[in-house]
């Protein structure tokens, strides 16, 4: 079911740029909107530039994220960018103004679905994510910072209007994003199972997160169990529960809200 979500959330996000974002010279968020850019500028097909843009990120993020995350972002990549290439670029609304809105609420329902799935639309995502390791830097930030970037070459190279819509598309993608799916909320998670060094492993290999790993004792079986207790952001933890579910399906989860973390939240890097 998850790639069938990423696929169908993909899908979603190619046809909102070809049919509403693209024909009036709006842009989107993220390398998504270099892509148009040079789509707009140069012969190149929006879809090709978009792969070829994230193909390197999406190699560093293999060797430096979790595997899952990114094999679904490269999922992702390939159907938008398939979809960019495939789909003809269609004027569907004439109003300009209209166009960004919707265009921009249907772009944040796709990545929505996507980041439900444990993926993401690649580019920027990836980008923040390397740098948050190395800087410690809020993720939130970063994008809106690159973003930024975007519709400053928007604005020089097209005009300022175009600026001013690609800026209402992108503040409606984002709001319609944090209502499906807000990845900044913190969440404690307390794991309790029998199989706690098998769990560790599995979740040091594919989570990008510090974990520990606590001992415990059945209050009604008074049998051994490991508590396994980590922090993650709510962009991951669909792919945890995955993770978890893999290895022992009988664990007893506990999932909380975290107010604030103090401290080291990232796993460190030899």
């Amino acid at each position: 079911m998850q790639f069938l979500g990423i696929i169908f959330g993909s899908f979603i996000v190619a046809a909102a740029f070809n049919l509403f974002l693209i024909p009036h010279e709006t842009m989107s968020s993220g390398l998504s909107g270099v892509s148009m850019i040079i789509g707009i500028l140069t012969p190149l097909n929006t879809g090709i530039a978009n792969f070829l843009l994230n193909l390197p990120l999406l190699v560093i993020g293999y060797l430096k994220l979790g595997r899952r995350f990114i094999c679904n972002t490269i999922l992702s990549v390939l159907v938008v960018s398939l979809g960019l290439y495939f789909i003809p670029v269609i004027e569907i609304a004439h109003d300009i103004i209209l166009s960004s809105i919707f265009g921009g609420a249907i772009t944040g329902f796709g990545i929505g679905v996507i980041l439900r799935c444990s993926g993401s639309s690649g580019g920027f995502d990836i980008i923040s994510m390397l740098l948050a390791r190395k800087m410690d830097f809020p993720i939130g930030t970063m994008l809106s910072a690159m973003n930024a970037i975007v519709i400053l070459i928007s604005g020089f190279l097209f005009d300022w209007d175009s600026a001013l819509y690609t800026m209402v598309s992108i503040f409606v993608t984002g709001k319609v994003v944090d209502a499906i799916y807000t990845h900044h909320v913190k969440l404690t998670l307390m794991i309790i199972t029998e199989k706690g060094e098998e769990m560790r492993q599995h979740l040091l290999d594919n989570v990008y997160r510090g974990l520990t790993v606590l001992d415990g004792i059945g209050g009604y079986s008074n049998q051994k169990r490991n508590v396994l207790m980590t922090v993650i952001t709510r962009y991951q933890l669909g792919e945890v529960k995955n993770l978890i579910t893999e290895v022992d399906p009988a664990a007893f989860v506990n999932i909380t809200e975290t107010v604030e973390v103090i401290g080291l939240f990232h796993k460190t890097t030899q």
